[in-house]
């Protein structure tokens, strides 16, 4: 929301009698006067950098030189194939992929105060999915320097929880998800995700209206288009690792079960995700007249196609808070695992102490309880050139 100042009534201006000259001013009250002046200028320079009237949100912003040099090179769809000659260019691992394009039109959204990085947006017009909607992306820090110019990097599709629409929470600052990565992986704890932070419905879900993240007959197809049009928009835009290993989910809530399900339906696709206060099975109420459709997209039938075929391995990682709604969230969630988590779906739950249902707390508790650390270990990061 944009404040407007109004403008203050002004005192008389007051003028010497015809004829005499202006009275002059001391120095001692010029110098008086331009003070003011310099405070005032400080003064009203403060509020313009408040208002951030500088800010370059709106902005292209461009990443170009991936697809640059790997058309100079000749790569076929980006896969890490150098030609003879240019041993300098050569991927530093074997399953880099390379951004190949379209370039899509990148605007800065956001920037992030603690290390500068920007939150960029796209609107994607779904090829296979049909649905346009916006997608906010992020790269961390590492994604620039110079050691993983020739490496792809992992990436965590981002999923909010409601309304999911017109916008992704998690491209606000201040829910801090971006700078929590920056640190993380700066320390250590958490591979440099990409972040991919798609719209998750097709409308505001008022009334409690919502998509599941799923392909629901009659409905715009929203799980093509977190599963497939989102995946292929960041490899046409960036680095990216060429396997299941360097792809995963995040989400809140609704966008949590969105997630959840995603991993479960295509294993060899995704290998992890971070379900924070997640429903365990569909509830949209679109899926009524379609028993056998929902049944194919609710996670404990995929779980168990999973043990059924032994794999390939998975790796859930939940969170609950232990007030408000995730105070009943929690039981599902233990009898899911106590019922699926074994062989190789991997599960791991982490219980926020005081936190509720909220990415405030979802945020510092994903690294609290352990989540980020425990994906990152079974994911791909990126390889620095030798």
């Amino acid at each position: 929301m944009t404040y407007r100042t109004q403008p203050q009534p002004q005192p008389p201006q007051t003028r010497p009698p015809s004829g005499q000259a202006p009275p002059k001013r001391s120095r001692r009250a010029w110098a008086a006067g331009a003070s003011a002046l310099v405070i005032a200028g400080v003064a009203a320079g403060c509020a313009l950098s408040d208002a951030d009237v500088f800010s370059d949100t709106g902005d292209v912003i461009r990443f170009d030189q991936d697809q640059d040099q790997n058309r100079e090179q000749g790569q076929d769809q980006g896969r890490a194939t150098a030609q003879p000659g240019t041993p300098a260019h050569a991927p530093a691992d074997p399953l880099t992929r390379m951004p190949m394009g379209p370039r899509p039109e990148l605007r800065i959204a956001a920037t992030i105060p603690e290390d500068g990085s920007k939150v960029m947006v796209t609107t994607l017009a779904g090829k296979k999915s049909g649905f346009t909607g916006k997608v906010w992306l992020w790269v961390p820090p590492q994604y620039k320097e110079p050691r993983y110019a020739r490496s792809g990097f992992p990436v965590l599709i981002a999923l909010p929880g409601g309304p999911g629409y017109p916008d992704n929470y998690w491209m606000d600052k201040n829910l801090k998800l971006e700078s929590s990565v920056s640190k993380w992986s700066k320390e250590g704890s958490s591979l440099p995700f990409i972040l991919a932070m798609p719209v998750l419905n097709p409308q505001t879900d008022a009334g409690g209206l919502y998509w599941d993240g799923s392909d629901i007959p009659g409905q715009p197809k929203m799980g093509t288009w977190l599963t497939e049009d989102v995946p292929d928009l960041v490899r046409a835009t960036f680095r990216t690792i060429g396997s299941r290993d360097g792809w995963g989910f995040l989400g809140n809530s609704t966008g949590a079960f969105a997630g959840l399900k995603a991993v479960l339906q295509k294993p060899d696709e995704f290998k992890a995700v971070i379900a924070n206060g997640p429903d365990i099975v569909p509830d949209s109420r679109l899926w009524n007249g379609h028993p056998q459709e929902k049944a194919e997209n609710s996670p404990p039938q995929l779980a168990q196609q999973i043990l059924d075929h032994d794999g390939p391995e998975v790796y859930l990682g939940f969170q609950v808070g232990t007030t408000g709604t995730d105070v009943r969230t929690r039981p599902p969630i233990e009898r899911f695992i106590a019922e699926y988590g074994t062989g190789p779906v991997k599960t791991r739950l982490s219980v926020n102490q005081g936190g509720g249902h909220s990415a405030y707390s979802y945020v510092p508790g994903m690294y609290g309880g352990g989540l980020i650390q425990w994906i990152s270990r079974h994911m791909r990061g990126p390889v620095p050139s030798p």
